[in-house]
């Protein structure tokens, strides 16, 4: 499975953002989807998941109320939809799969970046 995330940008605090992650390859394999970020200097975070077949979500508490997770099985893709962004969300944000429950994300590409301004 291929992802490439898209989308981020500069936004000021208290703005929304919408980030995409398009997947391509044997997407019909996929077991769950996934948001993570990563700073400078942090550990990769995670953010949000969501399960493809189903759609069930689980949310960081970081974000939970703020972000909202969404997958469109028909395009192979998926959102994050970010609303009541804090400066401290700026990051490089990435998407990644899973292709069974015990397996291991892969994720996509160089990510996108979202800059939330003061």
């Amino acid at each position: 499975v291929q992802l490439q995330a898209s989308g981020g940008g500069l936004v000021q605090a208290g703005g929304s953002l919408r980030l995409s992650c398009a997947a391509s390859g044997r997407t019909v394999n996929m077991y769950r989807m996934a948001w993570f970020r990563q700073a400078p200097g942090k550990e990769r975070e995670f953010l949000a998941h969501i399960t493809w077949s189903g759609g069930s979500t689980m949310y960081a508490d970081s974000v939970r109320g703020r972000f909202f997770i969404s997958r469109n099985k028909a395009q192979n893709t998926m959102a994050l939809q970010m609303s009541s962004l804090k400066p401290e969300d700026s990051a490089v944000y990435f998407c990644a799969a899973k292709l069974s429950p015990g397996g291991q994300y892969m994720y996509g590409g160089q990510g996108t970046q979202v800059t939330v301004s003061s």
